[in-house]
């Protein structure tokens, strides 16, 4: 559980031994001012906290601890394994990792360790088994915040011992890893298990398969060390402390579907770009995504109060869009908004990240806009906390697909998969259409309507979850080069999976054609973008679409066979979302509120109907005639309409002034 007594997490990273300790109270005070009612401490303190081996200096976290709690902020306490102090590198430098290369990745920065390093992981596991003995029962305890931002890749050699071991227990032989990873091309054959090392460079490409399960293999390494650490401190903590690791934004590294069984809690760093026409819609996805990982509410660890220092130009946010893309968070079931950082740092590499607290201090913009946020989350928190956000709709998303699917030596180097789901996201975000994430593999008959961007790689077991989907009535809808390969990343038979080709009515996929940059295809009603192929239907298929005029005039680009659609080019935006709201429609799924001016998104979580506004220009929203409402934010009621201003926001109830839930 995140939030307790219906009151929203709200807080941010705090990083006081970067301060004189007279700074403290002062932070406590501004804290109080802003409705923060958490704080992430420890994250990056392990030279702090262990200045030489196996010293242990607490005191200062003790008066933290003490402090927090006096005045009522809660703590969500982390392990400082994501960055060690300059002395373990020293002394052991078998704890740094190793690139592609060989090279051996220094300290100076942050996440220099090496994650199958036995020696990394024990001295790990000593600060963290102290940590929890200390503080596991501290009243301040909210929660365990484990590492930060698992990340790293090592291709040392005890990471290759570790892979070896890995792969002997996926695949048992010799002879079934030589099957699996196709060693009979270019002469690879492994004859002996010392053979085997992780896919370092090469004179050119390398193994697909190997690569592929080098991904697989380092997602569980750094998984494991996340479970070592969390089973630690469960050990001193009572029952209901929950556990966390932070997740990067849609990051391609982990498994964030097998990550997150492992958490109590599912947490997330997103940072969106104020430039971005569409930052809104990525801000979405990432909550819809996360939430799905968590199958309820879900955390904010990280965002920004105002600009980033890692983009080549960072923009600060404009006014009122902080505001709005915390809330929007809410709206889509995060139980907990809080930021990288609470006061904004004077030396170091984010000197010029932005803090809750910036520069600027007390006075300035960003301190303003987080007061008002935190007294808006304190007037949602009894309304919110613990509910659901309701959606028929789920997108297929799988991270083995995409590692295989993003290798070198593919069709078209301009496939990215993460631009594709954001494309079929956006199209379904903007027909206001909620969604949800799910596991190829996932139970599927409660939603309405599946969606699949892209899955290149599918195993068995997942292609004969959604042909029974189908005939169990849903509607499926899936983009193109999908069911190319098996689980080993063998093509498939064909060119795709039979029992796909089945389903969608594809008798022959002759070839793929992707598109150049500027290349467009004429699919008669729409234009379709970055991909096509050349298909002939069944005769039983329903051709929706067929490509005019050059190589594949007259065969289809959209087809379907019942309740199957495939799709086998891109189509622009407009296209895209015009075929989803037909399916979607089709299937008795329905948007939470129809007639939405251009620009307001409107989300349905527990008993509110959350309308964000993400243009500039003053809208007028046509409200259903079941009102009149109460705005939670404001208090103000609205029958009819309510006017949403730039960045605008309404929570709106129909609970009223002496008139009770309706």
């Amino acid at each position: 559980m995140i939030a307790r007594d219906g009151r929203l997490l709200f807080g941010g990273d705090y990083n006081p031994e970067q301060w004189p300790e007279e700074v403290w109270a002062d932070d406590v005070r501004l804290m109080k001012e802003a409705g923060v009612t958490s704080v992430t401490l420890g994250v990056f303190s392990w030279a702090k906290l262990e200045p030489r081996p196996g010293a242990r200096e607490f005191g200062w976290l003790d008066r933290l601890m003490d402090l927090m709690h006096a005045h009522g902020i809660g703590v969500v306490l982390a392990t400082p394994t994501a960055s060690p102090p300059p002395w373990l590198g020293r002394l052991h430098p078998e704890t740094l990792p190793r690139d592609e290369n060989g090279q051996t990745v220094w300290w100076g920065s942050r996440q220099q360790f090496a994650h199958s390093s036995s020696t990394y992981r024990r001295y790990a596991a000593a600060i963290t088994e102290d940590l929890a003995k200390r503080y596991g029962r501290h009243p301040a305890l909210r929660m365990w915040h484990i590492n930060n931002e698992y990340c790293t890749f090592d291709y040392g050699d005890e990471a290759a011992r570790a892979f070896r071991d890995w792969l002997r227990a996926r695949y048992g032989t010799l002879d079934a890893l030589n099957e699996a990873w196709g060693t009979a091309f270019w002469s690879q054959h492994v004859e002996t298990w010392e053979d085997v090392i992780p896919p370092r460079r090469a004179q050119y490409i390398r193994n697909p398969t190997q690569l592929l399960d080098f991904r697989r293999f380092t997602s569980d390494a750094l998984l494991e060390c996340f479970v070592a650490e969390r089973d630690l401190v469960r050990r001193h903590t009572p029952a209901g402390i929950p556990v966390t690791t932070n997740f990067m934004a849609f990051w391609t590294g982990l498994d964030g579907w097998a990550w997150a069984e492992r958490e109590d809690v599912v947490s997330v760093d997103v940072y969106p770009d104020p430039r971005d026409p569409l930052g809104g819609q990525y801000n979405a996805m990432i909550a819809d995504m996360t939430r799905s990982q968590a199958r309820g509410p879900w955390m904010v660890m990280e965002q920004a109060a105002g600009s980033v220092n890692w983009r080549d130009v960072n923009h600060p946010k404009p006014r009122g869009l902080n505001r709005l893309w915390s809330l929007q968070s809410v709206a889509r079931g995060a139980d907990a908004v809080c930021y990288f950082q609470w006061r904004q740092s004077r030396q170091g590499a984010e000197k010029f990240h932005s803090g809750m607290l910036g520069h600027a201090g007390e006075e300035g913009r960003a301190f303003a806009e987080v007061k008002q946020i935190g007294a808006e989350l304190a007037a949602l928190g009894p309304q919110v906390t613990g509910a659901q956000v309701p959606s028929d709709i789920a997108v297929l998303h799988d991270w083995h697909s995409w590692w295989a699917g993003g290798q070198e030596a593919r069709p078209s180097t301009r496939v990215a998969y993460e631009d594709v789901v954001r494309a079929w996201h956006r199209a379904l975000w903007e027909a206001h259409l909620t969604v949800d994430f799910a596991h190829p593999a996932q139970e599927l008959s409660g939603y309405k309507v599946v969606v699949v961007p892209q899955l290149y790689l599918l195993d068995d077991a997942a292609i004969e979850n959604l042909v029974a989907y189908v005939r169990g009535g849903g509607t499926l809808v899936s983009g193109f080069f999908t069911g190319v390969a098996d689980a080993d990343d063998r093509v498939r038979a064909g060119g795709m999976d039979a029992r796909l080709r089945e389903l969608f009515g594809v008798r022959t996929v002759h070839e793929w054609w992707p598109l150049d940059a500027e290349e467009r295809v004429d699919c008669g009603e729409f234009t379709g973008t970055l991909w096509s192929e050349e298909l002939t239907a069944a005769d039983d298929t329903e051709v929706v679409a067929a490509y005019r005029g050059g190589e594949l005039d007259g065969l289809p680009a959209v087809l379907r066979r019942g309740r199957a659609w495939y799709l086998s080019t891109l189509p622009e935006p407009p296209a895209l979302r015009a075929l989803f709201a037909g399916a979607a429609a089709e299937a008795g799924v329905r948007p939470p509120l129809s007639g939405l001016p251009a620009g307001v998104e409107a989300v349905r979580r527990g008993a509110l109907l959350f309308l964000l506004h993400h243009d500039a220009a003053d809208v007028t929203v046509e409200l259903p005639d079941d009102g009149p409402y109460r705005d939670v934010l404001t208090g103000e009621e609205h029958t009819g309409s309510v006017r949403l201003g730039r960045y605008g926001v309404a929570a709106l109830s129909r609970e009223t002034r002496g008139r009770g839930a309706a």
